[in-house]
């Protein structure tokens, strides 16, 4: 699906400019319009993370005059490993700042917007206004949902793109330019789709795990931020086919590519012929952390990591007894672990199996159940799993390993 350039072509390239970007400027299909179309451009970039890193570098080398970050965050050592933008010397700074000091290297003739600010249904359309092009790099559900409903509203296009351990996807979500001020580009955009088209509904609470728990190559988010890159570029300069109506579904370990097509749907619940999401929503509860049962089974039945220490005391002077159960994977018991747990994974309780492990550990229910795993959402779905069994006093410790690495044992490695 063909479109025609988002932005006009700016005035002029400086002589300083035509010697940077000679390579796309000898390119016939971008040639001095589109390099001009670029410079014109602003671009607003969520996230300055795994996907952010490469997007916001590639889009500065490019040349696309204005971009914009929307990062709160951080950067944490962990980062590292894939966002490329951060380096050692940054640990501890504001992601945000760090990548607009990366960009000013690569290319001092951007200018770069910072929004260090979560975004949220009160400020989403303020950071977003004026932006020609949204691309959302963005890791959970609750916050992508929020992207594209405010995009849609404001009738701005943006590229999404998703990874996991070896996978990722992108595409492109024009819906929005139908309710723009351009009608050529409306009717471009007359059956593009929208993200709830290709997701009417999120996974179910704990279905899908993050980055953080699952964890993600780190070179897959060079793969998929740089498809990110081009989509821009494509529809910025209106050249090529942009992934409009088609999902990019990458395999790294096949090294594989394949194209699926994403139709409008007529029932789309924001883009529809009878849409019933007419503003923003409570995105979290649209989402959900945990699934209403993790949440009633947690309400009463949650420790704190102080409290595990303590008990933990208790039982090696022989003044209580329970069972400390980790739900985590087995790679992440590697890292670091609770002293005194055992490893039941997640699955396993999901699955039924953890059941007969946990009656042949507490004696058939003599021993409390305490369970954890790296944040406290895996073991809240776990504890409710123990509690439909029978295991009326089970508890689970709220912030999990994370938080006893934070507050009892900081010896030990994080992830």
């Amino acid at each position: 699906m063909s479109f025609p350039p988002l932005v006009e072509p700016a005035e002029e390239l400086t002589i300083d400019e035509v010697r940077r970007y000679s390579r796309h400027l000898i390119i016939p299909d971008v040639g001095m319009s589109g390099q001009k179309r670029l410079k014109n451009a602003k671009v607003l970039v969520i996230g300055a993370g795994g996907l952010g890193s490469p997007a916001l570098l590639y889009l500065a080398a490019a040349g696309v005059g204005t971009i914009g970050i929307a990062e709160f965050d951080e950067v944490d050592e962990s980062n590292l490993q894939r966002q490329i933008i951060h380096g050692q010397s940054d640990i501890g700074k504001s992601k945000a700042l760090s990548a607009k000091e990366s960009i000013a290297e690569a290319n001092p003739y951007v200018d770069v917007v910072l929004h260090e600010e979560r975004l949220d249904n009160d400020n989403v359309f303020r950071v977003f206004e004026g932006y020609d092009l949204i691309i959302d790099g963005t890791d959970n559900f609750a916050t992508r949902y929020m992207v594209n409903d405010a995009a849609y509203f404001l009738g701005i296009p943006y590229v999404w793109g998703s990874i996991y351990r070896f996978d990722g996807q992108a595409s492109v979500f024009a819906a929005g330019l139908r309710n723009g001020k351009d009608p050529v580009l409306a009717e471009a955009a007359a059956d593009a789709p929208c993200y709830r088209c290709l997701y009417p509904e999120p996974p179910p609470p704990g279905m899908v795990p993050s980055c953080a728990e699952g964890g993600v190559l780190g070179v897959l988010c060079a793969s998929i931020g740089a498809i990110q890159v081009t989509e821009g570029i494509k529809l910025l300069t209106g050249v090529g086919d942009p992934l409009v109506g088609e999902l990019m579904i990458y395999d790294a370990l096949e090294m594989s590519y394949r194209k699926l097509k994403v139709r409008r749907d007529p029932d789309c619940a924001l883009c529809g012929e009878h849409p019933t999401v007419d503003s923003l929503i409570d995105y979290d509860a649209f989402c959900g952390a945990v699934s209403e049962e993790a949440a009633d089974a947690a309400a009463g039945s949650t420790i704190s990591v102080v409290q595990l220490e303590h008990m933990l005391k208790e039982r090696e002077e022989g003044g209580r007894d329970f069972v400390l159960v980790d739900v985590r994977e087995p790679n992440e018991y590697e890292i670091n672990k609770i002293p005194g747990s055992v490893l039941i994974p997640k699955g396993e309780f999901l699955n039924g199996n953890a059941i007969a492990q946990l009656q042949e550990l507490t004696g058939d229910g003599a021993k409390q159940v305490v369970l954890h795993c790296k944040s406290g959402v895996r073991s809240a779905e776990a504890l409710a799993v123990a509690k439909g069994a029978g295991y009326s006093d089970a508890v689970h410790v709220g912030g999990g390993v994370v938080a006893w690495v934070n507050q009892i044992d900081p010896s030990q490695p994080t992830y």
